[in-house]
């Protein structure tokens, strides 16, 4: 929370239920943050009262252009249950009746029963406005299997890993530990759930923060002999698709050589649950990147048929979430707020999304209701036109697409297609009893054993005796891969270096 920017500031808080009154009293407890001068409920039962002394005023549409405000007042939306439609309704009445500064609580899917933060209240951003409304999950009961544990998460400074953190620290677990290459995310994310804990976020969870890479074997097998999680989620991955074309070794290197040695570090350290994050890129991969996510998925199938009883190795796949690094909501921002134009690769090109935040609730979620050598996909809804993304966000800046800000198609980049599909005609879709989790069964089997494949693609990441010519051949590597991955493209002017 900024202190100086709202101290002394007038606060309206959207939402009088459990959310909007936690939120009020820690307002007043620290009183520094400003004054809550009224809430804003369409509650008629509440309308007219006060709750812990503070007016409820409503219906929301009807009072908000009449209430008396500054350029310095706040609205904070506190209804965690909302709906994207109900929220983007609001946002464009708030922004109407002149409010500049408008935050929101965590969604659904991120509280805990009957447990919102004022220090988690944030600027309300599009993302927030845009895909479909979240599925209750319910986090203290899907939670409860990782309570007292140890749980490791593999890029846990990235958007996935960072966000399943911060699920986590409301978990109940003994030691969270943050794994990661990158200094700075993990520092940042390592600081922001201590942040959190200090303010009545979670329990008292030992965070424990790890500088490593996957690619180092021997340090994956010490690290984790040494730290005995009982769980790990595995978030790590080199994910951006035309940036990997450029670099394939590298994609191989971390994705596939990555993931097998953390899998056989976990087999060896007696981990009792390893989840796989993957990506719709994996169905019938074009690109590299799909196809070493593909090859991901098969390492930590094969590893449960290695694993004791009651250990559990599993694949959670889903497609695009809004907002992660390197997608293109945060792209979208940057060239709005320059003015334009909004790039858009085809007009019909489409992507299935889901928030951050849903999703990595239900990877928590599948974590313990999931069964060993299983592939669930999360249900993604209806697949969304870039196009329409594109426009929807430039509303929500305040400017009219076409008119104000122009779209612009660019073409296709090495790697991409028009649509992604969720599955292959050689899985089939079956339902499970929980919402928006389902299971893949393969009825096809790989093209090519999963223990010759990882011998013909490891001499182009590691130097290898008698294959030296291989060491970092990108043209070979694409020509290796393929004998694995049918549907991968290698294109005709593949350098080798």
């Amino acid at each position: 929370m900024r202190k100086a920017e709202h101290e002394g500031g007038r606060i309206y808080i959207i939402g009088a239920g459990f959310a909007g009154r936690a939120t009020a009293r820690e307002i007043k407890e620290k009183a520094v943050f400003g004054t809550v001068v009224a809430f804003l409920d369409d509650d008629a039962v509440k309308i007219g009262g006060k709750i812990e002394d503070i007016p409820v005023l409503g219906p929301i549409r009807d009072v908000v252009n009449l209430l008396r405000r500054t350029p310095a007042d706040e609205a904070i939306i506190a209804i965690p249950s909302a709906t994207k439609d109900f929220l983007r309704e609001l946002y464009f009445l708030l922004k109407r009746a002149g409010f500049v500064n408008i935050r929101i609580v965590p969604g659904i899917a991120q509280i805990v029963e009957g447990d919102a933060h004022l220090i988690q209240a944030r600027d309300i951003e599009s993302q927030d406005l845009l895909g479909r409304s979240p599925v209750a999950i319910g986090l203290k009961e899907s939670l409860s299997y990782l309570r007292g544990k140890r749980v490791l998460i593999t890029g846990a400074g990235g958007s996935i890993g960072s966000e399943l953190a911060r699920q986590l620290l409301s978990a109940g677990v003994a030691r969270l530990y943050l794994f990661g290459h990158g200094e700075n995310s993990i520092y940042q994310i390592d600081r922001e759930l201590r942040l959190l804990r200090e303010e009545g976020v979670g329990e008292k969870t030992l965070i424990v923060p790890l500088i490593g890479d996957l690619k180092d074997a021997e340090y994956m097998r010490f690290v984790l002999g040494r730290l005995k999680a009982d769980a790990i989620f595995h978030a790590a991955a080199y994910k951006h698709v035309p940036m990997m074309e450029e670099n394939p070794v590298a994609a191989v290197h971390n994705n596939v050589i990555g993931t097998r040695n953390l899998v056989e570090a976990a087999l060896a350290s007696g981990v009792r649950r390893f989840v796989l994050v993957s990506t719709d890129k994996a169905v019938d991969p074009v690109s590299v990147y799909g196809a070493s996510k593909l090859l991901a998925e098969r390492l930590v199938v094969e590893a449960s048929s290695r694993a004791a009883p009651g250990r559990d190795f599993m694949v959670v796949r889903f497609g695009n979430v809004l907002g992660s690094r390197g997608s293109i909501v945060p792209l979208f921002n940057s060239q709005i707020e320059k003015g334009g134009p909004v790039t858009v690769t085809h007009p019909e090109v489409s992507r299935y999304f889901m928030t951050i935040p849903e999703a990595c609730s239900l990877v928590l979620k599948t974590g313990g209701v999931g069964k060993t050598a299983q592939t669930y996909l999360l249900d993604m809804g209806e697949p969304v036109r870039i196009r329409e993304l594109a426009e929807q966000m430039i509303r929500f800046h305040g400017y009219e697409p076409g008119r104000d800000i122009k779209i612009e198609y660019i073409g296709l980049r090495h790697g991409e297609r028009i649509e992604e599909r969720l599955y292959s005609p050689e899985e089939v879709l079956v339902p499970t009893e929980y919402p928006r989790i389902n299971r893949l069964e393969r009825r096809a089997k790989a093209p090519q054993p999963l223990a010759q494949t990882l011998t013909e693609l490891e001499p182009f990441c590691i130097p290898a005796k008698g294959r030296e010519k291989d060491y970092r051949n990108r043209r070979s590597l694409r020509t290796a891969l393929k004998k694995s991955v049918p549907t991968l493209i290698v294109p005709e002017n593949e350098p080798e270096y």
